[in-house]
């Protein structure tokens, strides 16, 4: 199926669907790398002009990777919730776009539809929707889950604790997670890189986790983000496990760059699950995506990267993960080339995610090679703060010695806090101050400094 749209005495053609959402992106180095993106804004705006104009249930039959040849798209396709879809059936791109911004569209609404709406789908609309657009729908959309506390709820903004090392010394870490701890964070989840991929390092590494938790009884999650075949392995072998993570993309081929198959990711569900460590909840799956994953694995099979990302959160979707999120900047400027372009993308992703019901979070970051700085991080984090993001980064001085990149600070999620009134996950927030690390208002204590947490995690990795 060809389009056409005229602008002018001009009518510019677009050999199929997948050419037309290409072409409908907002400019992005990856996709200029591809070879498929508008080489003009006036082509640009035929694009979107064309592209608002398809019923959305175009995206049901025309299959941008083919159906038989990727099992991503079969689980678009075979998981698609038509009864959920169907009070938007009758919609154009533009008439949803208009549906999702009208007062319509409540929190409630969104969550109903959620189901019913595919990657393609959400990521159509968003290419036509401006940036204030796309945060006034994600804010209005609610994801909540659950497992030793509850992330999502209005109002609230977990935070990732990410204290990495880059030769996993256990004392680091510790003196990393007592850092963010005093100053507020780690309610999404404790999560450390590993450097090592040995079975025995990771088996003491989850231990330091379950100690640290275990001792101080926090009522948050540990994660180790090693390959999930690893965690599986350590499960069978009674490590204790809490989140089991994965990187995941959005075709068949870039997930078997990973290493992966959607019947290893139900593995890794149920061996999690088998554990039942969770205490008020069992979304146990840990899942990190980013624009520009397919395109570097040669796997995008000529998809403009930002419906490719889309396609990733129906991967997550489907095993019911505690926490998503997009490391929206780390893969590099061949893919998004400055703070311009991550700041866009940071706010699609969250956007769609959203959309889909998927609890989606950012790593607000950018590699030292990239077009871009922490004033443009600062930017990203306030935009996705009034877009109501399920959770951030955590890292000690923004800047992460094991992975080499720039992410947000301890002390940028007090800021976010501060300046939007954004609470922590309440059993957190709770024990936050019985610790007298906060006081009733959630704000730091004047004596945050003096409990003794540093002196014993210390002695936990000595």
């Amino acid at each position: 199926m060809t389009f056409r749209q005229s602008i002018g005495q001009r009518t510019h053609l677009f050999r199929d669907l997948k050419d037309l959402m290409a072409k409908a992106t907002p400019l992005r180095s990856g996709d200029q790398l591809a070879g498929i993106a508008a080489t003009s804004a006036e082509e640009s705006i035929a694009a979107r002009m064309a592209l608002a104009d398809q019923p959305l249930t175009l995206f049901l039959t025309e299959a941008l990777v083919p159906y038989e040849a990727d099992d991503v798209t079969r689980l678009i396709i075979d998981r698609h919730d038509a009864v959920a879809f169907a009070p938007v059936r009758h919609l154009t791109v533009g008439g949803f776009r208009d549906f999702l911004l009208s007062d319509a569209a409540t929190t409630g609404v969104l969550a109903s539809l959620a189901p019913g709406i595919t990657p393609e789908m959400a990521a159509a609309v968003c290419k036509i929707m401006r940036n204030q657009d796309l945060i006034a729908v994600a804010r209005k959309c609610s994801v909540v889950t659950r497992f030793r506390n509850t992330i999502g709820l209005p109002g609230t903004m977990a935070v990732r604790l990410q204290p990495n090392h880059p030769t996993d010394d256990a004392r680091g870490i510790a003196a990393a997670i007592a850092d963010g701890l005093l100053h507020g964070a780690g309610d999404a989840t404790i999560g450390i890189n590993p450097a090592s991929d040995n079975l025995s390092t990771l088996a003491d590494l989850l231990k330091l986790l379950d100690e640290v938790i275990t001792r101080f009884a926090i009522p948050t999650q540990g994660c180790l983000l090693t390959h999930i075949t690893s965690s599986i392995e350590l499960i069978g072998r009674g490590a204790p496990v809490d989140l089991v993570f994965q990187s995941v993309a959005g075709t068949q081929a870039a997930n078997q760059g990973f290493g992966i198959t959607l019947s290893i990711l139900q593995e890794g569900l149920e061996a999690g699950r088998s554990l039942k460590r969770g205490t008020v909840g069992d979304n146990v799956m840990y899942f990190e995506t980013g624009q520009g994953s397919a395109l570097s694995a040669g796997a995008h099979h000529g998809v403009d990267q930002q419906t490719l990302e889309a396609r990733a959160y129906a991967v997550a979707r489907a095993y019911e993960p505690l926490l998503v999120n997009t490391v929206v900047g780390f893969i590099g400027p061949e893919y998004l080339y400055d703070g311009k372009q991550i700041i866009r993308a940071g706010l699609e992703d969250h956007f769609c995610g959203k959309l889909m019901g998927v609890p989606l979070g950012c790593d607000i970051c950018y590699t030292n090679h990239a077009e871009a700085d922490q004033d443009d991080m600062d930017t990203l984090l306030t935009l996705l703060g009034a877009a109501g993001v399920s959770y951030i980064m955590g890292v000690p001085g923004a800047d992460d010695v094991m992975l080499n990149y720039q992410s947000t600070s301890f002390h940028d999620q007090l800021y976010i806090r501060d300046v939007l009134s954004l609470k922590r996950a309440p059993e957190f927030a709770g024990w936050l101050q019985a610790q007298g690390i906060t006081g009733a208002d959630g704000r730091l204590s004047a004596r945050a400094a003096d409990v003794p947490l540093l002196a014993a995690l210390m002695g936990l990795a000595a």
